[in-house]
């Protein structure tokens, strides 16, 4: 009886102690959301802030770009040229009888193909007389925009395919990533170069190829995707709160789509964050190795390809494409930055 009594004592001291401080009560405690965490932690990365700039920036200049700097269009020349005469004289005989013709051609020539940067031309023009700040724009315009595209769609079908093979298992499972193997023993380029052919010898807009070449890209590459979501579906698909949904009958949409897929979307937000700068560089090659873009029209990866074919413009001209060059390094170094600070503030173990 004494103990319990000297341990009532003990409690009542020590609840009054507390009642007797001037701690907070939890009413006063603001909570921060977990939206509202990642936010925070993406902003205190300094390399983060530097990615978003980048991208802001380049969405900034290819779209807003072209609406206020308005002097020269994307495939408009700058024929501000001089004309020239040029004579020929051919001789002809027929039945032992000479004749000289005399014809004069007029030849148009372009003074201000490959100008210098000047307050007309703030990057001056490239070979054929196209203004290359101009370019820059609509080049960005083609490669943001097919990037972006591409992404989405990619994450997509990797999810929808990825989220069923995980979710069902056994032969579904089975048959989506026989699919996924196959697709990626597919060669690339070898098939993109086949297609680019076809594509030649139709009428499609050369504006558009680059979109449907794409497209095949999306195909080819979802089962990347499609493994990071069955994986992460198979770990969470037992968790207590599936079992629970199972228990209340929840239709199997709604178990994939509302409850696995948005568990796993941190990790795909950080996949599709790095994958928009690798895309880039592959719409880039593309249009490097003359498989995309054709010209008239601009892509960054086309204004860069003279350089393949013309070594004087790589030594002399700097300018035609040394900032096509510096456009493609900035979005992909600002998408992987961007990609960085998601992945840290995304991580639940993080503690900063």
């Amino acid at each position: 009886m004494e103990e319990t009594k000297n341990k009532e004592e003990l409690l009542e001291e020590v609840s009054s102690e507390i009642d007797d401080t001037d701690v907070p009560l939890d009413k006063n405690v603001r909570l921060m959301s977990p939206t509202r965490m990642v936010v925070r932690r993406f902003f205190r990365s300094k390399l983060s802030i530097v990615g978003l700039i980048m991208v802001v920036g380049l969405f900034i200049f290819s779209f807003l770009g072209p609406l206020f700097y308005t002097q020269w269009g994307e495939i408009e020349l700058d024929e501000s040229g001089k004309t020239e005469y040029s004579v020929s004289q051919a001789e002809y005989t027929v039945d032992g009888v000479k004749y000289s013709v005399r014809q004069t051609t007029e030849k148009y020539l372009k003074d201000n193909a490959l100008a210098a940067p000047s307050s007309e031309h703030i990057l001056g023009t490239d070979k054929e007389g196209y203004d290359i700040f101009v370019r820059l724009m609509y080049g960005g315009r083609i490669s943001l925009t097919v990037s972006f595209i591409a992404v989405f769609l990619i994450t997509a079908l990797g999810v929808i395919m990825g989220g069923l093979a995980g979710f069902f298992g056994g032969v579904i499972d089975n048959i989506i990533m026989r699919i996924c193997d196959i697709l990626i023993c597919l060669p690339g380029i070898p098939i993109l170069l086949i297609i680019s052919t076809i594509l030649d010898a139709s009428d499609i807009d050369k504006k558009y190829r680059i979109y449907l070449l794409m497209i095949y890209l999306t195909f080819i590459s979802w089962p990347g995707t499609a493994r990071l979501v069955r994986g992460q579906i198979l770990s969470l698909r037992e968790q207590e709160y599936m079992v629970a949904a199972e228990a209340m009958g929840y239709s199997t949409f709604r178990k994939i789509f509302k409850h696995l897929v948005p568990n796993v979307m941190p990790q795909l937000i950080v996949s599709m964050s790095l994958s928009l700068g690798s895309m880039i560089l592959y719409e880039a090659t593309l249009s490097y190795l003359n498989l995309g873009v054709k010209a008239p029209y601009a892509a960054w990866g086309t204004m860069i390809n003279i350089i393949s074919t013309d070594q004087d413009i790589l030594q002399h001209y700097l300018n035609v494409w040394v900032p096509a060059g510096v456009c493609i390094v900035i979005a992909v170094l600002g998408f992987n930055f961007i990609g960085d600070g998601l992945r840290d503030a995304l991580d639940p173990k993080a503690r900063r």
